[in-house]
């Protein structure tokens, strides 16, 4: 089994928390690390998945609760909201007696009705954990820490790890779910046919009435070809077929469910008034991207014109990981910048008052006009630090005052 860096935060968290709160897309292996939760420190564990126990949830949540008393672990409970008002009250009753952490830890694969539940019960008391797919790092059994533009840790690093672009297109194509790599010979397509399946007739369903769950595939497929890209509704509605409403209504299904996430623009006025105030889209999975937008294998992958964009996806999606896997993206904030004169960067990277500045391209040779946009930000009022390019290249170097090419191994 792939060691999680993501395991050691969930132990702090169980340790500092009455509650913890497990959230993640499906097949991120939330249900494996409450196998070793299980196992480490002696948590009960029941699965709400299995239609019996979810009925004896749903029918008498209290007779539930004092027949799997704490600790406990209690796997899909948004599927059984009722448990939320029950749960406050025997969390209350341990706390008055004394016991004040590790009580119950919740999971779930629909953030939005979670944290609804848990928003309305038990704010305050709870440690919330959201958990990604497989890192590169994981995979390649790699120390993981947050991705800073340090030269020193970063040549370290790369002098003992580095990712050719060949097997780099094979993971992006392949994807990053557990099951992929616990199974080698499972079939890339075989895997997010089943997976895009079980969504819908499982998650989708819970969230919304679906009545053509085609045109809903037709909507996610569009969208695998769009990610990396502004957000723009209009284009969406108009090439599904739907309205507008709906099309903002799936949009909110997908990221409940951590199938997508939403970058939002960054916007300073002294850097830029004249800024684009839409979100881009990325896929949390390039797997499912690639296996969405037809892309079948890293050969297509390197021929087609959205090698650029899946590429973006990847990176940033790694980057993403490296914080959440060590719980640091709960004081740091992540942005893209565009102005309508097309100055851009692809991420911007906002902690304690600094701010990163980051490329990140499918490409190996860059130079100093590649980050002009990088020169807007010399009136920002916060610290400015060092910058990068992250890109497909084997060697790290500098175009330009605190601005390096690094490679994606440097992640």
């Amino acid at each position: 089994m792939i060691e999680r860096t993501i395991y050691r935060e969930i132990i702090k968290t169980i340790k500092n928390k009455a509650v913890t709160v497990i959230t993640g897309a499906r097949q991120v292996g939330k249900t494996t690390l409450c196998g070793l939760i299980e196992k480490d420190l002696g948590f009960g564990y029941v699965s709400l998945a299995d239609p019996l126990v979810r009925n004896a949830a749903k029918n008498d949540p209290a007779e539930f609760l004092s027949l799997h008393p704490a600790p406990y672990i209690i796997d899909e409970i948004q599927k059984a909201p009722e448990l939320f008002d029950y749960l406050e009250g025997a969390v209350d009753a341990h706390i008055k007696s004394g016991k004040k952490r590790g009580l119950y830890v919740l999971t779930g694969s629909q953030a939005y009705k979670l944290m609804k539940g848990i928003t309305e019960s038990m704010s305050g008391r709870v440690g919330l954990i959201s958990m990604e797919p497989l890192s590169l790092s994981e995979i390649n059994n790699v120390s993981e820490q947050p991705f800073v533009i340090d030269i020193n840790h970063i040549n370290e690093r790369c002098n003992t790890y580095m990712i050719e672009t060949n097997n780099l297109y094979e993971y992006i194509v392949r994807g990053f779910y557990p099951e992929l790599y616990d199974n080698k010979d499972l079939d890339t397509g075989s895997f997010y046919s089943d997976y895009v399946t079980t969504y819908l007739e499982r998650d989708v369903s819970d969230l919304i009435t679906l009545k053509d769950k085609q045109k809903f595939i037709n909507f996610m497929t569009i969208l695998a070809s769009l990610t990396g890209q502004e957000l723009i509704y209009d284009n969406l509605a108009k090439e599904v077929g739907i309205d507008m409403k709906t099309v903002q209504s799936w949009i909110s299904v997908l990221v409940a469910g951590n199938i997508i996430h939403l970058l939002q623009p960054y916007y300073e006025e002294s850097v830029s008034k004249r800024v684009v105030k839409r979100p881009k889209v990325y896929f949390s999975d390039t797997g499912l991207a690639c296996y969405l937008a037809r892309v079948n294998s890293p050969e297509t992958l390197k021929n087609s014109y959205l090698k650029g964009h899946i590429v973006e996806t990847y990176i940033i999606n790694e980057i993403l990981k490296s914080y959440k896997n060590n719980h640091k993206d709960v004081n740091t904030s992540f942005y893209y910048f565009r102005t309508f004169d097309k100055n851009e960067v692809d991420l911007v990277i906002v902690f304690d008052g600094n701010i990163s500045l980051v490329e990140l391209k499918s490409g190996e040779t860059y130079k100093k006009d590649d980050i002009k946009a990088f020169d807007l930000f010399k009136s920002t009022k916060l610290r400015r630090t060092k910058n990068a390019i992250v890109c497909t290249t084997h060697a790290i170097y500098s175009i330009g005052e605190d601005c390096y090419v690094l490679p994606v191994s440097s992640i």
